[in-house]
């Protein structure tokens, strides 16, 4: 069990001390709804609510920008200062194991297993904020922020070249978006990322009809 009045509280100050996020799709709205995903698939999945908050709520208070060469290693620090906070702050520590591989396994940019159900639980709830119209709206604001165009007039559907999301905004979509519903770990998080998905491929699709180029099947 865990103190929710008394410990979120907390979460948050910490977070609030912490370094402004280098990038627009990583700010405080992002955490808030983590956690409210994690919430919602922990109690359908039958998580620990005491390993699944912290986690979720700590999981990006080390925040490295998206085109930095450290950006696979941003996961294991903020593990690292989450264990140290919670430590000081007099959280069990029978659940910082268990916390800190949570907050690890999040990162799409790891490439690390979740071992534990809340880990799944933590990695599927910040995968589907990627997805849907939040999710959509995250990826135009970072390549804006990141001076990218939005999709290359040479091929704005990626089909004959590489996709590669450094070149335009749209390529983000094929390298990471699309398939993210099927990285999926819980039965909860594959149901609502299916429903996320939809609206992305809807998206492209009328993109497509705009642009006069039709998005490829």
């Amino acid at each position: 069990m865990i103190d929710e009045t008394f410990w979120e509280p907390r979460f948050a100050a910490f977070l609030a001390q912490r370094t402004v996020s280098p990038d627009t799709a990583h700010d405080s709205e992002h955490i808030r709804r983590v956690v409210a995903n994690a919430r919602i698939l922990a109690s359908v999945e039958g998580a620990d609510m005491a390993v699944v908050l912290p986690a979720a709520w700590l999981h990006d208070c080390v925040s490295v920008p998206k085109n930095s060469p450290q950006r696979a290693l941003a996961s294991t620090m903020a593990a690292t200062a989450a264990s140290a906070f919670l430590a000081a702050s007099g959280y069990s520590p029978f659940l910082l194991p268990a916390i800190a591989h949570a907050i690890i396994a999040h990162s799409f940019s790891s490439g690390i297993a979740p071992l534990t159900n809340e880990a799944r639980v933590v990695q599927d709830a910040d995968r589907l904020d990627a997805l849907g119209a939040v999710g959509l709206a995250r990826c135009l604001m970072l390549g804006g922020q990141l001076g990218r165009p939005l999709y290359d007039p040479a091929e704005p559907f990626p089909v004959q070249r590489t996709p590669d999301d450094a070149v335009a905004t749209i390529d983000h979509f094929y390298t990471k978006l699309l398939r993210l519903g099927s990285t999926m770990t819980t039965a909860a998080g594959r149901a609502e990322a299916e429903h996320r998905t939809a609206f992305l491929r809807a998206f492209l699709h009328q993109l497509g009809h705009e642009i006069r180029t039709p998005v490829p099947e």
